[in-house]
C-alpha cells in the first residue's frame, strides 16, 4: 500500500522554506509549507554551512580555549540539525514513497559529514587540547562535563585513527546506515503487506471495540463485510488476548513473531552483516568487542555489569513465568476435562488468551470493561493534569499551529504564565507510520546564545474509531502514552546551556529512567478514580498486576539478553542466528514465551540506537522503581516537595552532569535494585 502524505504542497519558489527561520507561533516549523523536494537540496546548504562553521574554528589563530572551541563547536551545525531532526521525525511518523527514496542518500550525505568533522586533525587537535587542561580552566560542571564527552565522542567516532583505519572506519559507517534504513523499510513492507480477512462467524470472544475497528480497517482496505487484523502489535495483542479461535489466534502469532525472518522482506543477511560491521568497528578502536564499545559510556559502564543485573532478574522472573503457565495449563486442562476432550499443551499463541481468563476469573479484571473507562483524550488528559500537579505545567491546544497530519494536536506548554515549549501529540496508527511508539525534539532546550525552548513530539499507534465514537485505550496503551510523555516531560524541563546536553541526550539507560517513571500515574488509584473506574474494579487492577509479571519480564529479558550476547561475539562473521539459539537455550527461555522482539523485526536494535542496549529498559527500571518508592514513604504521590527535587535534579539536568549524580541528588543515595523486583512481583 502506498501511504497518501497529508503535508500540504506549496508553489516552487526560489526559497526554500526548511532554511527559514521559523516564524510561527511558538517557533512552531512550517509544516503547511515543507515539500520532500526541499529537504536534498536543504541539506547540502546546511552541510556546507557547517563546514564553513567548523573551518572558522579550525582555522582560529587564537590558542584553543573552551569559549573558541567548545562553546563555538556547540553553535556550528545548528542549521543543519534543525533540517535533519524535521526530516527524520516526517520519515518516521509521517512518510511516503518519495522520502523513503531519498533516505538512503540523506543517510549517507549525514554520515560522511559526521565523520568527516569526527576525522578532522585540526579539531580534534584543539578539543584534545582543551581537554588536556580541563581542571585548570575554571570551568562549571556543565562545561567541563561537556569537554570530557565531546572528547570521548570524537575518540568513538574514529578521531584516534591512523588514516587507513579512518577510511575503514567511515566506510563501515556509511554501510551501517544504508544496512538499518533497509532493515527498517523491510519492516514496514512485510507489516504493511500482511493481513488476516475474517468473517463474522469467526469473531468468537472479540469485544464489540475490538470487532468495530476490524471492521473499518476492512471497509478502508476494500474488503467490505469484513473484518481485518494487521500485524500492529496493539491488533495482534486484542486478537490473542480474547478470540476463541486457537486456529486464528496460531496464525496471527506466528505472522507476528516470524515476520521478516525469511521470505521477500527478509532480515537475516543484513542482520549478519550489521552485526559483523559492527564488531570490526568496535577492534578498530581497540575494543574486545561492539558491547564494550556501546556500553563504555552507559551507567552500567561495561557489558559484565548489564548482564549479571539482568540475570538476577531473570532467576525469580523465570521461575515465577514457571507458576504462571502451570497455571494457565491448569485452566485448558479444566476446559478439556469439562467439554470431555482431549487437553492440549500450552503455545505462545495461547498465553494472553488463558491469561485474560485467569484475571476475570481469579480477580475480577476484564480488560475489555477496562477499557471503556479510558477514553484516549481523558488519558491523555490525566497526563497533562499529573504534570501539572508534579510540575506545575499548563497546556494549551493550538489549532492555530500546524501540524504534519491532521490528527496532530499542538500544545503550548507553559509553567506560571511562561512558556516552557511546544509539544505536538500524534497518537492513531497511519499506513505511512513505522509501528511502535516514540518521543522526538524538532528543536532541544537551550541558553547558549539566548533562550531556545524546546519543540518536541511524541507518537503512537492507537487505533482510531470512527468519528462518532471515542477511541478507547488498553492499559497498557495508557502506560504507553504515559510512557512517551514522561519522555516529553524530560525534553521540555530541560535546563542546559549547551543543546548536547539537553533533555534526553543522555546515556541509553538513563533515558528510559524518565519514562517509565511516568508509568506509575496511570495505574495509582486516585488518577483511576478520576476516570469513573470502579472500585472493584481499580481493586481487580492493582491485585491483577501480579499475575504476569514472569510472562512479561521473561518476554523483555529474552530479547535483551540476546542483544547483548550477539553483540558480545569476538567472531569476525559471528553465527547471528547459533548465538541467539545458544543463548535462549543457556537460560532456558520456555518455547510458549517467545522474545518480545525477534531479531528479524528488532528495530530498536537495527534500526534504532539499542544496539547492546535493550537491557536500557531494566536498569531505567531499577531507577524508576526506587525514585517512585520514595514518593510511596511520603504516602503522596503529589509531593510537591519530591516532585520539585525530581524536576530539577533529574529532569532538568540533562547531560550536564554525570547521570549517577542527578540521580543521587534526587534521592540521597544509590539506586536499591531490589525495588525493581518488589515492583514486578518477583519477590515479596
Amino acid at each position: 500500500m502506498t501511504a497518501t502524505i497529508e503535508r500540504p504542497k506549496t508553489n516552487a519558489s526560489s526559497s526554500n522554506p526548511l532554511l527559514e527561520p521559523w516564524t510561527l507561533p511558538l517557533g512552531a516549523p512550517p509544516f503547511d509549507a515543507v515539500r520532500t523536494e526541499d529537504f536534498l537540496p536543504a541539506f547540502r546548504v546546511a552541510i556546507a554551512e557547517g563546514k564553513a562553521e567548523v573551518a572558522a574554528i579550525t582555522g582560529n589563530a587564537e590558542p584553543p580555549s573552551f569559549e573558541n572551541t567548545l562553546a563555538a563547536y556547540e553553535r556550528s551545525g545548528a542549521r543543519l540539525g534543525r533540517v535533519s531532526r524535521l526530516f527524520w521525525s516526517l520519515s518516521s511518523a509521517q512518510s511516503d514513497d518519495a522520502l523513503r527514496a531519498i533516505e538512503p542518500e540523506v543517510s549517507t550525505m549525514l554520515t560522511r559529514h559526521g565523520t568527516e568533522l569526527s576525522h578532522d586533525p585540526a579539531l580534534f587537535g584543539r578539543i584534545a587540547a582543551v581537554w588536556q587542561q580541563r581542571k585548570l580552566s575554571g570551568l562549571s560542571e556543565e562545561q567541563e562535563r561537556l569537554v570530557d564527552m565531546s572528547h570521548r565522542g570524537f575518540i568513538a567516532g574514529g578521531a584516534g585513527l591512523d588514516p587507513e583505519a579512518k577510511k575503514r572506519f567511515a566506510a563501515i559507517d556509511e554501510r551501517l546506515g544504508q544496512l538499518s534504513i533497509q532493515f527498517g523499510h523491510n519492516v514496514l513492507a512485510a507489516a504493511a503487506e500482511w493481513e488476516m480477512v475474517i468473517d463474522e462467524t469467526d469473531l468468537d470472544g472479540l469485544p464489540d471495540s475490538v470487532r468495530g475497528a476490524a471492521a473499518r480497517r476492512a471497509e478502508k482496505r476494500g474488503h467490505d463485510g469484513r473484518y481485518v487484523f494487521t500485524l500492529d502489535r496493539g491488533d495482534v495483542e486484542d486478537f490473542l488476548g480474547f478470540s476463541t479461535r486457537r486456529d486464528l489466534r496460531e496464525r496471527i502469532w506466528r505472522a507476528f513473531v516470524g515476520r521478516n525472518d525469511g521470505g521477500a522482506h527478509d532480515n537475516r543477511p543484513l542482520i549478519d552483516e550489521i552485526v559483523a560491521l559492527r564488531g570490526e568497528k568496535a577492534r578498530l578502536l581497540g575494543n574486545a568487542t561492539y558491547a564494550d564499545y556501546a556500553l563504555e559510556d552507559s551507567m552500567a559502564r561495561a557489558p559484565d555489569a548489564a548482564d549479571g543485573l539482568m540475570m538476577r532478574v531473570w532467576t525469580p522472573a523465570l521461575a515465577h513465568a514457571k507458576v504462571e503457565a502451570a497455571a494457565l495449563q491448569a485452566l485448558i486442562d479444566a476446559d478439556a476435562a469439562a467439554k470431555g476432550e482431549p487437553a492440549f499443551r500450552l503455545a505462545g499463541w495461547d498465553w494472553r488468551f488463558y491469561s485474560e481468563r485467569i484475571r476475570r476469573e481469579r480477580y475480577a479484571l476484564n480488560g475489555a470493561a477496562v477499557k471503556q473507562h479510558l477514553p484516549l483524550d481523558s488519558v491523555r488528559d490525566a497526563a497533562f493534569a499529573a504534570a501539572s500537579r508534579l510540575y506545575g505545567l499548563s497546556f494549551e491546544y493550538r489549532p492555530d499551529v500546524p501540524g504534519y497530519h491532521s490528527d496532530v494536536r499542538p500544545w503550548c506548554v507553559t509553567r506560571a504564565g511562561s512558556p516552557v515549549g511546544l509539544l505536538y501529540t500524534d497518537y492513531f496508527s497511519r499506513p505511512e507510520k513505522h509501528g511502535g511508539a516514540w518521543m522526538g525534539s524538532l528543536q532541544v532546550q537551550e541558553t547558549l546564545d539566548g533562550t531556545v525552548l524546546p519543540i518536541i513530539y511524541t507518537v503512537a499507534n492507537f487505533a482510531k474509531a470512527p468519528e462518532i465514537a471515542e477511541t478507547r485505550l488498553s492499559l497498557d496503551e495508557a502506560r504507553t502514552l504515559f510512557h512517551e510523555f514522561g519522555h516529553a516531560m524530560h525534553g521540555l524541563l530541560s535546563r542546559v546551556t549547551y543543546p548536547s546536553q539537553s533533555g534526553t541526550a543522555v546515556a541509553r539507560d538513563f533515558v528510559e529512567f524518565p519514562s517509565k517513571f511516568m508509568e506509575h500515574w496511570i495505574t495509582a488509584p486516585e488518577v483511576l478514580r478520576a476516570f469513573g473506574v470502579p472500585e472493584p474494579l481499580i481493586d481487580a487492577i492493582q491485585c491483577a498486576d501480579e499475575f504476569g509479571q514472569g510472562f512479561a519480564t521473561v518476554e523483555f529479558l529474552g530479547s535483551a539478553i540476546v542483544d547483548l550476547a550477539i553483540h558480545r561475539s569476538t567472531e569476525e562473521k559471528p553465527d547471528v542466528r547459533a548465538i541467539e539459539r545458544a543463548t535462549l537455550e543457556r537460560i532456558g527461555m520456555p518455547d510458549e514465551i517467545p522474545m518480545r522482539h525477534g531479531l528479524p523485526h528488532f528495530t530498536h536494535v537495527f534500526d534504532g540506537g539499542y544496539a547492546a542496549s535493550y537491557y536500557a529498559y531494566l536498569w531505567a527500571e531499577v531507577l524508576d522503581a526506587d525514585a517512585f518508592a520514595a514518593f510511596e514513604e511520603k504516602g503522596d504521590i503529589f509531593d510537591a516537595e519530591l516532585a520539585g527535587r525530581f524536576r530539577d535534579e533529574v529532569l532538568a539536568r540533562g547531560d550536564s552532569r554525570d547521570p549517577m549524580i542527578s540521580y543521587r541528588a534526587f534521592r540521597g543515595r544509590d539506586p536499591d535494585e531490589t525495588a525493581l523486583l518488589r515492583a514486578r512481583r518477583l519477590v515479596s
